[in-house]
């Protein structure tokens, strides 16, 4: 049944929803921040079925399971999912322990859009008037964490950057998304109090709170990978970060700055034609387009460049064609593709699992939209280990200091939560 329900502050609303997904092994939260989306929040809640596979062929296995069932599905694709481009990646330790692939039809569905509600469940109103209930207070129990540590030292990093820079002046590729990871050990937290924080520092377009039983994602991410719409398919890859300092006279003086760098400039411009490149692949011949090039969008701690591509599917594509095509997100690989991922496989420390993959909804009519999984916390309850990765586009026009200073500013909000 569907019903729907006026709420007179939907952000308010939007705590009690948190509070009420205690109750769920498993669930997905994704929230606009208050940006401007198709929806304020989406809350799926419960498994009435889920798929999940790390299997070479999970994406075929996937494309079978969703055809003609016309629900909302909601889950994510792992970094290391198998495509069509057969990437064979070395077996890293992995202590998060996500699938490649996973996706739930929700038993409870809770859409938030402006301040209407809608409510998909057996019992619309019984799941309001849960929702509405006062949470139950529970004595905070916050204990220090142990301390973070990286993968990397500052010095590996940027010897390893300087090595990939040598690739590129060989021609091997042309840009490569080089991340580090920072872990804790024995980490006890409360991952719900945890992404209230990570909400209030740092509120972004595709933020999420995502469960699978023991593992959790906490996403503060700024960045769409990939969205479906009546027939139009349209990316948003974001190369080119700079700090903000939340100095309103220093604001205008930043932006400029970011857009007339050269460095940034190509790297947004070579993932732009590499997302191009892939769009083509399942689009119409001559429906690609570049709707936005270096846009600037201010975030609490960054400006970043973001810019929009898109066109019209082919009508014979199906989801797995489109991933296929598109999957992993050129902002988190580099060009060309397949090369940049065999580098990447060789000189990164770390599995990067759910990390730098995608996180989002499939809807009854096959439209979708995902997030990519950058600024996030991923925690395993279980094995208590807590992971957060980061890293930037290099180019030859890299510094290997500033791209150190770079990751570590991309980090600085979780970094903040985490201390808190």
């Amino acid at each position: 049944m569907r019903s729907n329900f006026d709420v007179r502050d939907i952000g308010v609303f939007k705590q009690k929803v948190l509070n009420w997904l205690k109750q769920f092994n498993t669930f997905c939260f994704l929230d606009s921040s208050q940006y401007q989306g198709q929806y304020e929040f989406l809350a799926a809640a419960g498994a009435k079925a889920i798929f999940q596979s790390s299997d070479a062929d999970a994406l075929e296995q996937f494309q079978a399971y969703i055809t003609g069932n016309g629900r909302w599905m909601f889950g994510h694709l792992g970094y290391e999912l198998a495509t069509a481009e057969k990437i064979c990646h070395s077996a890293k330790a992995d202590q998060l322990l996500f699938p490649d692939i996973c996706f739930f039809e929700p038993l409870i569905l809770v859409i938030g859009k402006g301040n209407d509600l809608t409510i998909e469940a057996e019992n619309p109103h019984e799941v309001f008037a849960a929702i509405e209930q006062p949470p139950v207070i529970v004595a905070d129990t916050h204990k220090p964490l142990p301390p973070v540590q990286s993968r990397m030292t500052r010095e590996a990093y940027i010897a390893t950057i300087e090595q990939l820079k040598k690739h590129i002046q060989r021609g091997d590729c042309y840009e490569i998304n080089f991340c580090q990871e920072f872990f804790i050990d024995h980490a006890e937290v409360d991952p719900f109090s945890m992404y209230k924080k990570l909400s209030r520092k740092s509120p972004n377009p595709f933020s999420a709170f995502y469960r699978l039983r023991d593992k959790w994602l906490l996403c503060a991410s700024p960045e769409r990978f990939l969205k479906k719409e009546n027939g139009r398919i349209s990316s948003q890859p974001i190369k080119g970060t700079l700090r903000r300092t939340n100095a309103d006279n220093s604001q205008k003086a930043e932006r400029q700055l970011l857009f007339e760098s050269e460095k940034d400039r190509a790297e947004n411009v070579m993932i732009v034609d590499l997302v191009r490149n892939d769009l083509s692949r399942i689009c119409e011949e001559g429906s690609v387009q570049v709707d936005e090039l270096f846009g600037i969008y201010s975030f609490p701690q960054v400006h970043q460049m973001i810019s929009t591509i898109s066109g019209t599917l082919n009508k014979s594509v199906n989801f797995k064609d489109i991933i296929n095509a598109t999957f992993p997100m050129g902002s988190m690989t580099g060009a060309p593709k397949v090369k940049v991922m065999q580098l990447i496989d060789q000189y990164e420390k770390s599995r990067r699992g759910i990390f730098s993959g995608a996180l989002g909804y499939i809807q009854p009519g096959g439209d979708f939209d995902f997030n990519v999984v950058i600024r996030s916390i991923i925690y395993n309850q279980t094995t208590q280990y807590l992971s957060f990765q980061a890293g930037g586009g290099i180019t030859i026009y890299s510094d290997a200091e500033k791209e150190w200073e770079e990751s570590l500013l991309k980090t600085k909000a979780i970094k903040d939560v985490l201390s808190s």
